[in-house]
């Protein structure tokens, strides 16, 4: 492993111009490649303090050996030159934004005398009109058979179309009228031309012309009495309809666009784009990729350059909508208008359908990136691999079948919670989390952490001792199972974990460290991820471990902490709803919720029922003389006014001013 002090340029010797650099490792090869719009500042980021470089960054420069640059007139060429060099290369450490699977798209080869209309995977071919992706083949399928009723476009393969030729017989399709039979001469190759750039236009969102040109042409036949040729039109226009309802609209304006959103964990993002054409969705993509950025303009920037850097003309759309906009935005900009060959919009939608699509975009991001952990954490051989590496990584005794993580939310102090989440063999274990509120009050994050665990393992130790002899087999440490014999289930904390996690950094690990071992408890083992960098802290030690970025177990221990997280904010902010709406009469001995409402009904506020006296308190059904006077009570506390204190010295002021 290599230092970067080795090869480090000096400052005067890196230009101040925009310009594309490359890492090299000790054999020569290219490991990096990235752009700048000055080198100077962006070459000397990579050479800063090594710890707080980004993960992935700090790996790559450790492995290079050296690093050289080329120096460009414009942003916009350093775009160029970086994809190219790219392509050229394959970086191992530039994360490629793309699909894990090919997806298909409806393909017209106008390039051909006779062009075909066919299902088309992989790199573009020039001459080729394409239209999608779509997600699955066969929806290409539906959509080509009902069009063909309307445009009878050739689908045969070279081969059908030689043989038909030969012969002088069309195939079936020629026979049921879902093919014009240019391999007959049914049609001259510019009629057959037409047919296809018909089909095309209709396909690239001009659809209005065509649905008008068949009703006109259905009314003349219906007029002249043809009425079987109005009957075909008719179900044409129905086959038209159907090929319309699988792309719903989405953009009334007939927007060209590509919706891009981002989901993403830190260690991985998901990436969703719909494809609007016509104002219409007639394609749509998903992938996910290892998060190689430390920002997301930054990875947006990556994105849309790996997108578009094969494109031409139509494949870039006029507007490119994004969640936020990549840095130096406006070479962006400049870079995919000149792919396309006419100026290209890259802006963030505030507002209107754009807005909404957007927002549509992301939650299939977010659910592509969920679909992604869940496979991944279903996977027996990935879990007995992170299990295996957490013991290997924390010098464990055993692997950690069952890891408990806490964590803490509040604003402020205020509405203070702490969740405990259960994984047990890699997975979660639902019906054994636990929620705590902080009994103590201006409690920080160190102290909840050790009431939580304290309340925790109190009870462990509780329920230990008064555990039954009952035997049902062993638990995940070995000894009897703790039943409860009233119910004959196992206690709510009956079970002790192999491993705690705990969501920060070393304070809060040594707080968990210093409650179990109060509490004499020496066999449970104690981590804390540290977020920002995904530190793996342990008790004590001044160094945290670092797990690669690649780890199952670094996978397991994030998946851990996050849930955690979710639980507790999600708790919290029930608490923070519930005391939002709080009432002073709640609280009150005595008074229910139907006693509550009727009070309410009665008088209209709480300040009109402040106001009452006892004995029209006592008007209201269901309050007698005793509950009255306990509800003027209550509510005259809460209304006594605060003590005046005089800010400079102290003191509690009288009513006229005075210190007492």
């Amino acid at each position: 492993m290599a230092d970067p002090v080795t090869y480090r340029p000096k400052p005067g010797e890196i230009p101040v111009d925009p310009g594309v650099y490359r890492f090299r490792d000790k054999n020569g090869r290219v490991i990096y490649v990235g752009k700048a719009k000055s080198l100077r500042p962006r070459l000397s980021s990579y050479f800063q303090d090594i710890s707080a470089l980004h993960p992935r960054t700090r790996t790559m420069v450790t492995t290079a050996a050296s690093v050289e640059w080329t120096v460009v007139t414009t942003e916009v060429e350093a775009l160029q030159l970086e994809y190219s060099w790219i392509k050229e290369f394959d970086p191992r450490f530039n994360v490629k934004y793309r699909d894990d699977k090919s997806y298909p798209y409806l393909a017209v080869t106008m390039g051909e005398e006779f062009p075909r209309a066919q299902v088309m995977r992989g790199a573009k071919r020039k001459g080729t009109r394409y239209f999608g992706p779509y997600a699955h083949a066969w929806a290409i399928r539906e959509t080509l058979d009902l069009l063909l009723r309307v445009f009878p476009i050739r689908t045969c393969s070279s081969g059908v179309f030689r043989r038909a030729n030969q012969v002088g017989r069309p195939c079936l399709l020629g026979y049921i009228d879902k093919c014009s039979a240019p391999c007959v001469g049914r049609v001259t190759p510019q009629e057959h031309r037409q047919i296809a750039e018909d089909f095309c236009d209709f396909m690239a969102g001009d659809t209005t012309r065509f649905v008008k040109r068949l009703e006109r042409e259905m009314a003349t036949a219906s007029q002249a009495l043809e009425f079987e040729q109005a009957a075909r039109l008719r179900d044409d226009l129905v086959a038209l309809g159907k090929a319309l309802e699988k792309s719903a609209i989405v953009l009334g304006d007939g927007t060209d666009a590509d919706v891009f959103a981002l989901a993403e964990d830190g260690l991985e993002v998901a990436v969703q784009v719909f494809h609007v054409r016509g104002g219409r969705v007639r394609g749509q993509r998903g992938w996910v990729a290892e998060m190689d950025a430390e920002s997301v303009p930054e990875v947006v920037g990556h994105l849309l350059q790996q997108v578009y850097g094969g494109e031409t003309g139509d494949g870039v759309p006029r507007e490119v909508l994004v969640p936020v906009l990549p840095d130096e935005p406006e070479a962006v900009a400049s870079w995919l208008g000149s792919l396309r060959g006419s100026s290209v919009q890259l802006r963030v939608p505030q507002r209107g359908d754009k807005r909404t699509l957007l927002e549509t975009v992301h939650r299939n991001a977010e659910q592509s990136l969920n679909r992604h952990k869940l496979a991944r954490a279903g996977d027996l051989t990935a879990r007995s691999q992170a299990l295996q590496e957490l013991q290997e990584s924390l010098d464990l005794a055993d692997a950690p079948l069952r890891i408990e993580c806490y964590d803490i939310s509040h604003i402020q102090g205020s509405q203070v919670v702490g969740s405990m989440v259960v994984f047990e063999d890699g997975l979660v274990r639902k019906s054994e989390y636990r929620r705590f509120v902080i009994r103590g009050e201006q409690v920080d994050d160190t102290a909840a952490m050790d009431e939580v665990l304290t309340r925790r393992f109190q009870r462990y130790l509780e329920e230990r001792d008064q555990s039954s002899d009952v035997e049902l087999g062993p638990d995940l440490d070995g000894g009897p199972e703790r039943i409860d014999p009233d119910t004959g289930r196992p206690k709510k904390f009956a079970y002790p974990p192999n491993l705690v996690v705990v969501d920060g950094g070393l304070p809060q690990v040594n707080a968990a460290q210093a409650a179990l071992d109060r509490m004499g408890i020496d066999d449970i083992a104690v981590v804390g991820l540290a977020k920002r960098l995904e530190e793996v802290w342990l008790p004590g030690q001044d160094y945290p471990v670092i797990l690669p970025r690649t780890s199952e177990g670094l996978y397991l221990l994030q998946r851990v902490r996050d849930e955690a997280h979710r639980f507790a904010i999600t708790f919290h902010r029930q608490r923070r709803s519930k005391a939002m709406t709080a009432s002073a009469l709640d609280g009150i001995p005595g008074l229910g919720e139907a006693r509550r409402k009727a009070l309410l009904r009665q008088f209209g506020s709480v300040k009109k029922i402040r106001a009452a006296s006892v004995e029209e308190l006592q008007s209201v059904s269901g309050i007698g003389p005793a509950l009255a006077a306990s509800i003027a009570a209550e509510l005259a506390t809460e209304a006594a006014p605060a003590p005046a204190v005089n800010l400079m010295t102290g003191e509690i002021l009288d009513d006229e001013g005075n210190g007492s």
